[in-house]
């Protein structure tokens, strides 16, 4: 279950994303790309009604999970819907909304009602929310971002924002903390996110590419995601087809699944 529910709730592609170590300068505060600028331009909201993904998923993480086709359908700050299917059988389904996610798959018949907090375990993180799950799925920047907090330096692919020290985000009581570093192309795509908790025991990577205009919005095609914890898992997706129309996005949990426990 925890399987296809991870890849229900996040959508990843199969290329694999790899930034080269590049020596950083200051960023010239009277160039065009000043950090005013920048900060503007990677926290602006994404300005879309709806948008339909299909994509292409591939799992590694020890278990065997044949590659699967999802559709995502995503309505601009109010629903994420997945339906994925394994040859030609359905085998999960999941809605996330910003009271919390739903999703059930159909090997073990069960199903899961939750808010974000299973997803947050899930990534080794405690900060996502819907506003953050839609960010990451359309490869906008998903952490929150204060600008005292981050160095912004620049080099021969890019921007580097990077934590001064290690980012304090409390949830339902707990204070986690996480060292950044975040990866920008020369025109504010994002590259790369890495995200490591002060013990260096658990780590989130998350890596995009090849970014395509569709109707005046970019958007990532292939983006790949590594939790690092006990064990490694990774998530590829590409992106084959974006489309605006407007969709039915049904969920209803089939008889006689079981509920799966939030641990």
């Amino acid at each position: 279950m925890k399987n296809y529910i991870l890849i229900l709730i996040l959508s990843l592609f199969t290329v694999s994303c790899r930034t080269k170590n590049v020596a950083t300068n200051p960023v010239d505060q009277n160039s065009a790309s000043s950090s005013g600028n920048f900060f503007t331009t990677i926290k602006e909201k994404p300005n879309f009604q709806q948008i339909k993904i299909n994509s292409k998923v591939n799992v590694e993480n020890g278990s065997f999970i044949p590659a699967l086709d999802a559709t995502i359908y995503i309505e601009n700050g109010q629903k994420i819907w997945m339906n994925m299917v394994a040859v030609i059988l359905n085998v999960a389904r999941g809605v996330a909304t910003p009271e919390g996610i739903m999703g059930y798959e159909k090997l073990n018949k069960t199903y899961i009602e939750s808010d974000f907090s299973y997803l947050n375990n899930l990534l080794n993180v405690n900060f996502i929310d819907f506003n953050s799950l839609q960010n990451l799925l359309i490869g906008k920047t998903f952490v929150p971002i204060g600008e005292k907090d981050f160095v912004l330096s620049k080099n021969a692919q890019g921007f580097q924002l990077k934590s001064l020290k290690n980012l304090k985000f409390e949830n339902n009581g707990e204070t986690s903390e996480y060292s950044v570093t975040m990866n920008y192309s020369s025109n504010y795509d994002l590259v790369q996110v890495n995200l490591e908790d002060k013990d260096k025991t658990n780590s989130l990577e998350i890596s995009y590419l090849n970014w395509t205009t569709f109707e005046n919005m970019k958007l990532p095609k292939n983006v790949k995601i590594i939790i690092k914890g006990t064990k490694t898992s990774q998530i590829l997706l590409e992106n084959t087809r974006f489309e605006s129309l407007k969709m039915d996005t049904p969920y209803s949990v089939p008889n006689n699944y079981k509920k799966t426990e939030i641990r």
